[in-house]
């Protein structure tokens, strides 16, 4: 459980545990959204999406794109996100646009991901005609990327981003307002959270695999982290 583990990271009592399997179990929101439980997980036994296996050996060598919406317009006129995330690292990006046309999608591309993380060897998208337009394959081509993308026959393969996807929809679900239109604000906290809770397939964060060390958060300024604490002369 990954509040579980954040939680230990942090702070000690007794019946710690306890306290935070009822704590989660009471959360009306969590329960609500989850809905009643199926019988392969009244047995313990949990449904995963089917993920295909790639061969990385470094961070943004190979990476995943996506969109996903549409959502109700925003103030700010968004109404779909673009979903970007590295698959050695699983290091996310998750960018409010106000639409899904090529041009919008490439230039996203170079602002918010390559201008910070540098350009990769792969792109990998579904068959999405704004992915695989003339415009986005020249600029694949003008800095050097290796475009791929799934086949109708084998939709798992990006398993991975839709099930970051999935996680995005979740947040979003509990923390919108009714009128739905100030998704695109908690974008930003729910990007910070993904990125210090531990990933159970490199069991670390993504912050651990791209930085080497956690982010600091709300509760690392409060409390200190335990590091930090003096010891005892």
């Amino acid at each position: 459980m990954k509040t579980l583990s954040k939680t230990r990271e942090q702070f000690y009592w007794d019946r710690l545990r306890a306290d935070v399997e009822n704590w989660c179990r009471e959360c009306h929101a969590c329960r609500a959204r989850k809905g009643p439980k199926t019988l392969a997980n009244q047995k313990g036994q949990r449904t995963k999406g089917r993920l295909q296996r790639y061969n990385v050996g470094a961070p943004f060598e190979r990476m995943a794109l996506d969109i996903l919406g549409p959502f109700p317009v925003t103030k700010k006129g968004n109404r779909y996100v673009l979903v970007l995330m590295d698959y050695f690292t699983k290091w996310p990006e998750a960018i409010p646009i106000p639409d899904q046309e090529a041009s919008t999608v490439a230039e996203e591309l170079v602002r918010s991901w390559i201008s910070c993380y540098g350009v990769p060897m792969i792109l990998h998208s579904d068959q999405g005609t704004n992915f695989n337009s003339t415009l986005f394959t020249q600029l694949c081509k003008l800095l050097g990327i290796l475009k791929t993308r799934t086949t109708a026959l084998h939709p798992e393969s990006d398993g991975m981003v839709e099930r970051f996807n999935r996680t995005i929809l979740n947040h979003l679900s509990l923390f919108v307002s009714r009128n739905q239109i100030d998704w695109d604000t908690h974008l930003p906290l729910f990007l910070l959270a993904y990125r210090s809770a531990e990933h159970e397939v490199t069991r670390l964060t993504p912050a651990e695999m791209l930085f080497g060390r956690t982010l600091r958060l709300l509760c690392d300024i409060l409390f200190g982290r335990p590091s930090e604490t003096p010891s005892s002369p």
